[in-house]
């Protein structure tokens, strides 16, 4: 094969995988229209990244226009995924965190996808221990969890399970502030979302633990389709932390905090990666689990915290509630003033 035959075939290998790249990039934009193109969503920034770099060879070549456009498309596409760089109409909707306020007592809530055979479960209870939040939610809680969280019982004593019919999708949640009086956690959809109304020292609010299923092929839309319920029938204040198995930019996300009238909090980065990949390559992973919050709850961060042993990072939020001079009623509250430093433990 000589020189210019080479080249030839180079050029053309470039442009087809640049326009075979964008199909599902551009699918991804029109998620809403049906959930087989927002799978696609859920890999805009790889499908971006691909885009470009097969892109930028052509920039020297008959086809530089076509390159140059497909390059300014996958940097909007990509910049549609960041948290700190939105864009008007392709940019996922989000509410900023709110600064802290003097004397109001602050609470912490832990979001983690357990993982269903976590092969170190002590790191989960050492990590609660040390992050001490008021609330946990949890997902993947196998039946094999049930038995390992036991620890974590006298320190969380107000607990709501909810077993999911194959015995490892369940969720739960673990609280240190009680139950509101009168109140009775639900479990939805066979162990999919669990909602308890908590009364964090005088102030109540209902706190979900949300676990979806894959994308389409599989039944994700469905099942938001029978959680639309549940989710709009979440009290005014509302915290609602889960692995949904989408991405913050994705149609599945919008739908769900669309029927629970939530807002999604800034993610704290990429929150899923194969355990057999190292964790330097976490750039490649998905942002899979989220925060969301309505009402007078008033999210000032949410940080990632360190590895435990799932193929999920844990998130560790920070909140208050507008309007309350409420303090806490006992002294080993994990309720910080405004005071204390932002930084949170991890």
């Amino acid at each position: 094969m000589t020189t210019m035959a080479f080249r030839k075939l180079g050029k053309t290998a470039c442009f087809a995988a640049m326009m075979l790249l964008s199909l599902p990039l551009v699918a991804g934009f029109f998620g809403a229209w049906h959930p087989a193109l927002d799978s696609f969503a859920h890999f805009r920034a790889h499908l971006a990244v691909l885009t470009m770099l097969a892109a930028l060879p052509l920039l020297l070549t008959s086809f530089r226009w076509t390159a140059a456009a497909a390059l300014a498309f996958g940097t909007a596409a990509l910049a549609s995924t960041s948290s700190t760089l939105t864009l008007p109409i392709i940019g996922p909707v989000q509410a900023s965190f709110e600064p802290r306020a003097e004397g109001r007592p602050v609470y912490r809530l832990l979001q983690m996808n357990l993982r269903y055979d976590n092969a170190t479960p002590e790191r989960v209870l050492s990590l609660a221990g040390r992050m001490q939040p008021d609330v946990v939610t949890l997902e993947e809680v196998s039946d094999m969890w049930e038995a390992k969280l036991r620890p974590l019982a006298a320190r969380y004593p107000y607990s709501k399970f909810c077993s999911h019919p194959n015995g490892v999708f369940g969720v739960a949640i673990l609280s240190r502030r009680p139950f509101a009086a009168g109140s009775e956690p639900q479990c939805f959809d066979g162990g999919a979302l669990a909602v308890a109304k908590v009364d964090f020292g005088g102030r109540t609010a209902d706190v979900a633990a949300l676990h979806l299923g894959w994308p389409w092929p599989f039944e994700q839309s469905q099942q938001i389709d029978r959680l639309e319920g549940p989710l709009a029938a979440l009290d005014q204040n509302a915290v609602l932390g889960g692995d949904l198995n989408a991405t913050p930019w994705s149609a599945a996300v919008a739908r769900v905090a669309t029927a629970g009238g939530l807002t999604r909090m800034p993610a704290a980065g990429r929150t899923w990666l194969e355990l057999a990949l190292p964790e330097f390559l976490r750039f490649a992973g998905l942002t899979i689990d989220h925060v969301m919050a309505k009402g007078d709850v008033m999210v000032h961060s949410v940080t990632m915290g360190e590895y435990a042993g799932s193929d999920h990072r844990p998130l560790l939020v920070e909140f208050s509630f507008r309007d309350t001079a409420t303090q806490p009623e006992d002294s080993e509250s994990t309720t910080v003033s405004a005071e204390v430093a932002a930084t949170p433990r991890s």
